[in-house]
């Protein structure tokens, strides 16, 4: 199921000791990332595989053909031939047309995302192997994307967060506090379609404590509030991967100043990065 690869120039190129950040240069690298996504989400995680990806021991879709693959190679191992140790997958909208549709758009209605008359991308499939989960590691994927944004010219980009378990009222707090503070302005916001909407603001205002709803959320939302990240209204459930997902969406003229410069205008990245089991 996938499709031959084909790239005028190289729109990531970031290196940091011996870990490099691109794209995925072929079939097997993508076959390579598809491996970790299942380690993570099936192995170590609480999603369901369908029987086609337990026998290949791969998370793969329909989406997958159509996608970049983001992905970050330690070249120390692998025999030489490096070992992909996290990965993001990345569709703008060109690829969303030829597939016939966005992934998120079984959750939510993403017509104002859509309506925006640049380009736009969609993440998702995040995972980074157990090993090498770190700050600078992510930073170092955030680094990668920040080149693919400008190098296409990304103007939103956008795609699902997730909680752990299937239960909202356990993420009360952490949802109520997107979503009083952190709701998207009407032209950039998804709605979950009115069959898996899940209010989201189950909490007042007034009785939210910031610093604890932060320290509920995951690393990744997280990361994508530091952005200047917004989301949208309501939380769906998905009972595949087993989360309550939120959509976020990201606007780079919008981004925090600070992150912006950081990650969009040359930024370094440290090289001193090494497996958290190191």
């Amino acid at each position: 199921m996938t499709l031959p690869l084909s790239r005028p120039t190289c729109p990531v190129d970031v290196r940091a000791g011996s870990l490099e950040v691109r794209l995925a240069e072929s079939a097997a690298e993508i076959e390579s990332a598809q491996e970790l996504r299942y380690r993570v989400f099936y192995e170590e995680m609480s999603a369901a595989p369908t029987d086609p990806m337990k026998a290949l021991r791969r998370d793969f879709d329909s989406f997958d053909p159509y996608c970049d693959h983001l992905v970050i190679v330690d070249t120390r191992k692998g025999n030489g031939r490096g070992r992909i140790v996290a990965t993001y997958r990345l569709m703008r909208r060109e690829a969303a047309r030829r597939r016939g549709q966005f992934y998120s758009i079984d959750e939510y209605d993403i017509g104002a995302i859509e309506r925006y008359p640049g380009e736009i991308l969609e993440l998702g499939r995040s995972c980074v192997d157990v090993e090498y989960r770190s700050k600078p590691l992510m930073q170092l994927l955030w680094k990668g994307i920040a080149e693919y944004v400008k190098f296409f010219g990304i103007g939103v980009m956008f795609g699902c967060g997730s909680l752990p378990g299937t239960d909202p009222e356990k993420h009360r707090l952490p949802l109520s506090y997107l979503y009083h503070r952190h709701l998207a302005p009407d032209r950039f916001r998804a709605r979950a379609l009115a069959h898996r909407h899940i209010k989201m603001d189950m909490m007042p205002a007034s009785e939210i404590n910031d610093r604890r709803a932060l320290a509920l959320l995951p690393p990744l939302i997280k990361g994508y509030l530091r952005l200047g990240g917004f989301v949208g209204d309501g939380a769906v459930i998905d009972p595949q991967f087993g989360t309550v997902d939120v959509n976020i969406v990201v606007v780079t003229d919008l981004m925090a100043d600070r992150y912006s410069r950081h990650y969009m205008h040359g930024g370094t990245v440290s090289n001193g990065l090494k497996p958290v089991s190191a």
